[in-house]
């Protein structure tokens, strides 16, 4: 005879006298998981882990008599054992998304995730490409520089990028009415379908002077300013596997994507500048708050400046 489910057990149904034994919520909750929200064995598996850890953690008590201190306990318990806060803030997912279920479907009449909040993880800062860097990748040759057309065309998009500081998709979705060479300004829509006009640099504008002439020779019924060999706009996706290869080429060790060219911008234009305002408006951000982020980079770089520089500082060999 099958022993009992145990939160350790398969959630899937066992063959003979076992499979009549009622499983356990856990078991009920992993079975939802996989048969009626589709989530991927891995996935699953790791619930099942979480789960298992909270039950570890209080002692195998029923799960439908837990309260908040028990969980909160469960988390100065995963802390102490020097999980960081990201995987902490994951089992309290997995357990609200237990207890959310129970409660809706298994009769539990209190949900002890209610008003725990994770603990804070590390704010990760955006490293971007120094200036050399920048014009180390632009300035190289390129991925396929025996195709002067995508040349041309990689060029000028990564020189919009860098000058114009757009999201990805923001390149991706620019038309050609909404370049003006004559004035040095583009029409971004951004996020939200909101739109703003941003300068162009001379360098983009040179760039996207020399791709004109070579899109209108590639371009098929579409109004994009970037088009692939076949005519069609270029995706996001191409876009980034065409700058993972221009970064290639240009002998950077660091990964280099779309969105580390608007880090760039905004700190390189900070740095000179200084001008917070008017870099949130160019970057299209709706809060100053999101391009204060800046800010700490900057003072990352002055920080670096003064270790270098100020006598009073400088280490002793």
């Amino acid at each position: 005879m099958s022993p009992q489910d145990s939160p350790h057990s398969d959630p899937r149904p066992q063959a003979g006298a076992g499979a009549d034994v009622e499983p356990t919520p856990i078991n009920r909750y992993l079975r939802h998981l996989a048969a009626e929200r589709r989530l991927s064995p891995h996935t699953v598996a790791n619930y099942r882990r979480d789960l298992e850890t909270l039950v570890q953690f209080t002692e195998g008590r029923p799960l439908d008599a837990l309260a908040s201190t028990d969980l909160r306990r469960a988390i100065v318990g995963l802390r102490a054992q020097g999980l960081a806060a990201t995987s902490v803030a994951r089992h309290l997912s997995s357990w609200r998304g237990f207890y959310t279920y129970a409660c809706r479907r298994l009769g539990f009449t209190a949900n002890p995730c209610v008003g725990l909040r994770p603990p804070k993880a590390p704010k990760q800062l955006p490293q971007p490409l120094s200036p050399d860097a920048c014009a180390q990748l632009l300035d190289t040759r390129g991925a396929d520089p025996d195709a002067p057309a995508l040349h041309a065309r990689d060029r000028a998009m990564f020189e919009l990028l860098y000058s114009s500081g757009l999201r990805l998709a923001e390149l991706a979705g620019l038309d050609l009415a909404d370049v003006d060479l004559a004035s040095g300004e583009a029409q971004v829509t951004g996020k939200g379908r909101k739109t703003r006009v941003v300068p162009v640099g001379r360098q983009a504008l040179a760039a996207l002077q020399a791709w004109l002439p070579l899109r209108a020779a590639l371009a098929r019924d579409t109004p994009a300013l970037f088009v692939s060999q076949r005519g069609a706009r270029l995706g996001p996706r191409s876009v980034q596997l065409r700058l993972e290869r221009w970064a290639q080429q240009a002998g950077l060790t660091q990964h280099v994507h779309p969105h580390l060219l608007r880090h760039a911008f905004a700190t390189h234009v900070l740095q000179s500048s200084g001008d917070l305002r008017a870099v949130q408006d160019m970057l299209g951000h709706a809060s100053i708050s999101t391009t204060q982020v800046y800010t700490h980079l900057d003072w990352q770089h002055l920080a670096k400046i003064y270790d270098q520089a100020h006598p009073r500082a400088r280490r002793k060999s």
